[in-house]
């Protein structure tokens, strides 16, 4: 028998059944949320926020129904107070936009920091430009060149900053921080006083900084002991006795003195003995005739009485014409701190651009031999070239032996 479906007339109530009346509830709460947040819609956000504004500025100045509604909002996250009006700020802003001149941050120490800069840049005019007041002139024979670069009114300062305290910056002072009346004070006793400096130029920060901390931190004004005094004195008194004596004895003969700097002597021997402290075992000199002869004898320890031969002309040399003895190399070994250091002196063909390469060939062909073609070890060979300067006295640089390129061959002159 087949089953047969039953039918019944009763309408069946679908209101009744729980599923549906749930999403009844959910669209009624759905609209009406969007009733009573109708009025804050994108349409009317101009409307809204204007009243919030006036809100924010009188709670009273808006009705009753929207103070109410602006009460429940809730306060911004990590504020104890209400928002501020934009107002003001937006006022502000557009004012700022109608100036001519865009407005600049400022700060109450603003003008002590633009005078720090200018201190800082006084400082390093000293440095470039300090040698040219410098009084290296004891006889007076010169005016002296006004450096308007030194003045403070150069560098927008007055007299009334004197008793300011400044930032020393890489100035050697021994304070971090010093009146500008003792950093002016420090620089002219550095740069103005009877030692011209120049090292500004030099490319090599290190060896720049090096000679700055020495130069400075001593104002030109080193202290050496009675022991070092004596033995500079010596070393003087050696080199201008040994020119008054051929001045005396041969007048009128040349012999490229070295008065007015003699000087030169006791600085080539610090130079030797502190090489030779730190372990130099080779020092080859290159220099023109100014000063050959007192070198020859003073520092290279050449026997007088040879030199006496030379201007007499008993000694007969077989190769060369004229004045060899200001042509002639010479070598010898003198002791130091550190032990036993050779000297040579190369021939001087009367061309210091003949006599440089020769010199720092040399002098590579040394470290060669050593098997320190960097000058690794204390640099152990030195090159020191001397000319005289018709601005200065005497000008002289020690310095190192450059390394060649890699394809070409070292030099291999000797002496």
């Amino acid at each position: 028998m087949a089953a047969t479906d039953v039918v019944t007339d009763e309408p069946c109530d679908a209101d009744t059944t729980p599923s549906v009346q749930g999403d009844r509830e959910m669209q009624q709460g759905i609209m009406e949320l969007m009733w009573r947040s109708s009025h804050v819609s994108g349409s009317n956000v101009h409307y809204v926020e204007a009243l919030y504004e006036q809100y924010l500025d009188d709670p009273k100045a808006v009705p009753d129904e929207w103070r109410e509604y602006f009460d429940t909002l809730p306060t911004p996250e990590g504020s104890a107070t209400r928002d501020v009006p934009l107002a003001p700020t937006r006022e502000q802003f557009y004012q700022l936009g109608q100036q001519r001149r865009t407005a600049q941050a400022t700060s109450p120490d603003s003008g002590e920091n633009k005078k720090q800069v200018k201190v800082l840049q006084l400082i390093n005019a000293y440095r470039v430009r300090g040698h040219q007041k410098a009084d290296i002139d004891p006889l007076g024979l010169r005016s002296p060149t006004p450096v308007p670069d030194l003045d403070l009114s150069f560098h927008q300062l007055s007299q009334s900053d004197l008793d300011t305290e400044f930032q020393t910056g890489s100035f050697f002072l021994g304070a971090d921080k010093a009146p500008l009346k003792e950093i002016v004070e420090a620089l002219q006793q550095t740069y103005c006083r009877s030692i011209g400096c120049e090292i500004m130029h030099i490319v090599d920060t290190e060896e720049k900084r090096w000679l700055q901390q020495r130069f400075e931190s001593v104002r030109s004004a080193p202290k050496f002991s009675d022991e070092v005094r004596k033995h500079v004195l010596e070393r003087l008194t050696a080199a201008e006795g040994l020119e008054s004596y051929l001045a005396s004895k041969y007048p009128g003969t040349k012999r490229f003195g070295l008065e007015g700097g003699e000087s030169f002597i006791p600085m080539m021997d610090e130079l030797i003995q502190r090489s030779g402290g730190y372990g130099t075992k080779e020092v080859v000199i290159g220099m023109a005739h100014r000063g050959r002869l007192n070198v020859l004898v003073n520092i290279l320890g050449k026997n007088p009485s040879e030199l006496i031969d030379e201007f007499d002309g008993k000694k007969v040399v077989e190769r060369g014409s004229g004045d060899v003895k200001y042509h002639q190399g010479f070598s010898s070994n003198v002791m130091t701190p550190g032990g036993e250091v050779h000297l040579a002196l190369s021939f001087n063909p009367s061309h210091l651009e003949i006599v440089a390469p020769v010199v720092e060939g040399s002098v590579r062909a040394r470290q060669d031999r050593r098997s320190d073609p960097d000058g690794a070890r204390c640099c152990r060979s030195t090159c020191t070239a001397m000319r005289p300067s018709p601005v200065r006295a005497w000008s002289w640089k020690p310095s190192r032996c450059p390394r060649p390129a890699p394809s070409r061959p070292a030099a291999r002159y000797t002496s």
